[in-house]
């Protein structure tokens, strides 16, 4: 990827692994966050605030090809939802001005509203059910007006390195959900190498689509996932008794596989299987 510049807004675990992916493959990178100390060789820090509009103009000055919004709510409260996502892209969109030619938007699968097991694409227009989902959804929309490209990358739940909530309650039976809904997730290496997979399609010229559902292969209910775990931790799960499948949404992911690209993870089995190996 010759020369390509890309700026991350919002450079945290997820970008510094997709950052690193594309600083090997010939670009540059770009990192723009609060605190920059954080940021590894090979990813140029950016210091800049999506909460301190006037922190952004800096970013300009990259003179980015492409941008990816990838910030994270500080909080889980409507505010820092809508701070984070249409408030705060529409602040860096403004200050970025029309060098970029390609956005990406790291969104969710929480657009989706759907809770009754029911299955979810890229097609038709998102029912958000929760303030979340409507702020992300806020932000997507704000994306599609913007004079340039744009993908939103709907990500399903992340784990990976350095998450390991699910093998912590794998561990604790007692702690357990008293529901078993359907759940989708997403390896981080996985996500952070379709980003950097699509945004070479970008340097090439191919296209690419206005926005993916980016979730593995299997939509899995919670204790078919907690008792998987648990076996392999070497926990008996013979006598707890599963609850029968109640809500939830199963993610369809057919576009990013239309695209070429081949998970590393396509199942929970493969994701978890690497972290309990390590």
């Amino acid at each position: 990827m010759a020369r390509m510049r890309v700026l991350f807004v919002g450079c945290g675990d997820l970008g510094i692994a997709a950052g690193l992916r594309l600083q090997r493959d010939g670009a540059e990178v770009f990192g723009a966050r609060r605190q920059v100390g954080a940021l590894p060789a090979g990813i140029t820090p950016v210091k800049a605030d999506i909460a301190a509009p006037a922190s952004l103009k800096v970013l300009a000055e990259v003179a980015a090809d492409v941008l990816v919004y990838a910030v994270a709510a500080n909080g889980r409260d409507d505010a820092a939802y809508q701070q984070a996502y249409p408030q705060g892209l529409q602040y860096t969109l403004e200050a970025m001005g029309n060098t970029v030619r390609h956005v990406m938007f790291v969104s969710s699968t929480r657009v989706y509203g759907e809770d009754q097991g029911g299955w979810c694409d890229e097609h038709g227009e998102p029912c958000p059910a929760d303030f979340g989902g409507e702020r992300l959804w806020q932000a997507e929309q704000l994306l599609q007006q913007a004079a340039c490209a744009t993908t939103a990358l709907r990500l399903s739940g992340i784990y990976g390195p350095g998450r390991r909530r699910m093998l912590a309650l794998a561990g604790k039976p007692e702690e357990w959900p008293a529901d078993n809904r359907w759940s989708n997730r997403i390896h981080r290496d996985d996500a952070a190498a379709f980003i950097a997979y699509l945004l070479a399609q970008v340097a090439g010229g191919k296209p690419v689509q206005a926005c993916y559902n980016v979730s593995d292969d299997e939509p899995a209910l919670q204790y078919t996932v907690l008792q998987w775990l648990a076996q392999r931790q070497g926990l008996r799960v013979k006598d707890i008794v599963v609850p029968p499948a109640s809500g939830g949404k199963r993610v369809r992911n057919t576009r990013l596989h239309d695209s070429g690209f081949v998970l590393g993870y396509p199942s929970f089995r493969e994701g978890y299987g690497a972290l309990l190996d390590e």
